[in-house]
């Protein structure tokens, strides 16, 4: 995009004009939560004051305008990650979306379920594999996993460049294996997995997948079909869209077999005082009251993204990464976290500054008006791996451009010199 249309795009975003520390901000924190654009804004707004009312639950006009409004935010994910209405759940996050997948194994493995469940029933004798680089979100589920049924957790182990080692591959994912969990893009080193050989794979040995799609779906075209993966999850949050609102996929069949997790009102077919029949997915699993308002605001922005075009949001975040990491690079002192290549990563760079805690760093950067994400970023082993507590990582959305990375750069060379570290 050139530089008059992310200008413009700019312009949609409220809370770029706002100043902070005397500065205008150049907010690269999008990896935690993007901004919303104006129609995401209203369109929740417009929600709440014209047609707010239960879904699934009523004949008056109110309710039917909002079921409507539920189902076409289904229809509209769906057609957005490459999927069929029937495959979308929505949740409240992607880290629900996760531990629904994982505690359904677990019911499934307690028994629940009956035949059809049968498939997800893990003993002493199996193993859940993960990758060295996930989120905590797409390993603690596992590890409890484990703990409850006696599986073995495993793990694919990472390079010294920030990629999966998958030498050991075949020895690590066997015929012992029920899952396999991998994130898409890793939400501290930016890395892009190469999903083919870990999807082949597990078609192999008769693994199901589960992808972290979190930092992928609000960056990249995702066509969840097309990446051969059984079930995936991300957050509206991310992709422009309200918190509160996540979405899982699953492939049909499976979301059928796979026992629910959070049971009652709205996802039952009959109740008797002795047992309860469950709905077909995805209605299934979305018990109780389902976040109506938060699902039109991010059906708004899923056809914000679409209207930009996700290969164009694509080459513009690789253009912002490939700066931010040329100018990391460049400042003494600072280590990269994960690939140096931009083609092999999305719009984010995580570092670690010699002598400053990450902390510290993150405190004059937002002196400067300069917002980014400190800490474990949820990635305590990853970090561990790299022989850090902590980093700073700086991350690009569609709004973001060449002078937030430009100030960025400025005030990250700046850091050492302030708490004098190498003077």
């Amino acid at each position: 995009m050139e530089a008059a249309e992310v200008a413009r795009l700019r312009g949609d975003f409220p809370l770029l004009e706002r100043e902070v520390n005397g500065h205008g901000i150049a907010y690269l924190d999008s990896g935690a939560t993007a901004q919303k654009p104006v129609c995401v804004i209203d369109a929740e707004q417009d929600f709440l004051t014209r047609s707010n009312a239960a879904v699934h639950r009523g004949a008056h006009t109110l309710a039917v305008e909002a079921t409507d409004a539920y189902e076409t935010g289904r229809a509209t994910l769906a057609r957005f990650v490459g999927a069929g209405e029937d495959e979308i759940v929505w949740t409240k996050n992607a880290t629900e979306a996760l531990n629904v997948v994982a505690y359904g194994f677990a019911n499934a493995s307690a028994g629940l379920g009956g035949a059809q469940a049968a498939r997800f029933r893990l003993g002493p004798e199996d193993s859940i594999v993960v990758t060295e680089m996930e989120h905590h979100a797409n390993l603690v589920p596992w590890q409890q996993l484990a703990q409850r049924t006696g599986a073995q957790l495993r793990w694919l182990p990472l390079t010294d460049s920030g990629r999966l080692d998958l030498t050991d591959l075949t020895g690590i994912v066997d015929s012992s294996t029920k899952v396999l969990a991998f994130t898409h893009v890793s939400n501290v080193l930016g890395t892009i997995t190469d999903t083919a050989p870990l999807t082949a794979r597990a078609r192999e040995v008769g693994a199901l997948t589960v992808l972290d799609a979190c930092q992928s779906v609000p960056h990249m075209p995702v066509d969840l079909r097309a990446l051969d993966v059984d079930f995936a999850a991300f957050s509206g949050h991310k992709m422009l869209g309200p918190t509160g609102v996540g979405a899982l996929y699953g492939r049909a069949e499976l979301l059928n077999a796979l026992p629910p997790v959070l049971t009652g009102g709205s996802m039952i077919t009959s109740v008797t005082m002795e047992g309860a029949e469950f709905m077909p997915a995805p209605q299934r699993f979305e018990a109780g009251t389902q976040p109506v308002a938060q699902i039109v605001g991010l059906t708004a922005a899923v056809e914000y993204l679409e209207h930009i075009g996700m290969d164009r949001v694509a080459e513009h975040e690789r253009e912002i990464g490939a700066r931010m990491l040329d100018g990391v690079r460049r400042i003494e002192g600072v280590r990269l976290l994960g690939p140096e290549d931009p083609a092999a990563r999305i719009g984010a760079v995580a570092f670690d500054v010699d002598g400053v805690h990450s902390h510290d760093v993150g405190q004059y950067l937002d002196a400067a008006g300069v917002a980014v994400r400190v800490g474990h970023h949820c990635a305590q082993p990853l970090h561990r791996r790299y022989g850090v507590t902590s980093s700073t990582r700086a991350s690009a959305a569609v709004y973001t451009d060449t002078g937030d990375v430009d100030r960025f750069l400025q005030a990250l060379a700046e850091v050492r010199g302030f708490f004098r570290v190498g003077a």
